[in-house]
């Protein structure tokens, strides 16, 4: 779709020191076409496509909101684990949400544009799965054990780029492990029973330190929220006042 004078041109703005999506919001070219490219026409700067974790020094990954929709997506339904002489990163998408499936794969090509990105059907389910050895790097939360079993913190530069991009880190959050739904009441209004349908989004989590980064996240945003017991353990934290709802669709909406 583009010539090569095109590429360049657009890489001489990334060369300037601009950000992939200050470049992409001016010249309409994807995230995802620009760190390709750079890639591409500049080999050496790949440093054997290693991490931006592995550089020296350290820098955090190229695309911040990407990586900050990604963690979210990890930290709800997303795993790292060994896999012969690599590292997978998987993360379980419902086939119910085709839109979620296209958002998480759009996100991993983002954030490591040089591995290839498989979808693995299961029953019910698609896992978004890429391999490389530079996982483990950008997301040093993995271990053994299941998530909320062990302790979750942000190193500093995590804390950096969800400082950022705090509605990204929300929306993969949501769409990992939270939904947006309608919930209803009835009234007594002149003598006749109305029913009343409202908006809510609900957030469910076993892991304490995962849902205290989403209920602090949340309130840096100024979102209202409430959070209860859940049953089997985790806690549900709900978003139901109308300002906090239409926050929550501006930046979030439902899955699609």
């Amino acid at each position: 779709m583009y010539d090569l004078e095109t590429r360049k041109r657009a890489l001489a703005l990334v060369a300037q020191g601009r950000s992939l999506n200050a470049v992409s919001r001016q010249t309409g070219i994807s995230r995802w076409c620009l760190r390709t490219w750079q890639q591409r026409l500049h080999p050496a700067t790949r440093s054997g496509a290693t991490c931006e974790r592995c550089a020296t020094p350290p820098r955090p990954p190229d695309d911040p909101s990407s990586y900050a929709y990604l963690l979210g997506l990890y930290l709800g339904d997303g795993c790292v684990s060994r896999t012969g002489r690599s590292w997978t990163l998987r993360v379980s998408c419902a086939d119910a949400w085709p839109g979620l499936i296209d958002a998480c794969e759009g996100a991993m090509r983002a954030v490591r544009p040089g591995d290839s990105v498989h979808r693995v059907q299961a029953p019910g389910c698609v896992a978004v799965t890429s391999y490389s050895n530079h996982w483990p790097c950008l997301f040093p939360q993995h271990g053994p054990g299941r998530k909320h079993e062990r302790r979750i913190e942000l190193v500093p530069w995590q804390q950096q780029i969800t400082g950022a991009h705090r509605w990204e880190l929300i929306r993969g959050l949501v769409h990992s492990d939270g939904c947006r739904i309608a919930n209803w009441t009835t009234r007594t209004v002149g003598g006749r029973r109305k029913r009343y349908t409202y908006p809510r989004y609900f957030f469910t989590n076993k892991s304490p330190d995962i849902v205290d980064l989403y209920t602090r996240t949340l309130d840096a945003l100024g979102v209202a929220w409430t959070a209860a017991r859940h049953p089997q353990g985790a806690r549900n934290v709900s978003v139901a006042r109308r300002a906090s709802v239409a926050l929550m669709d501006a930046h979030v909406g439902p899955k699609y």
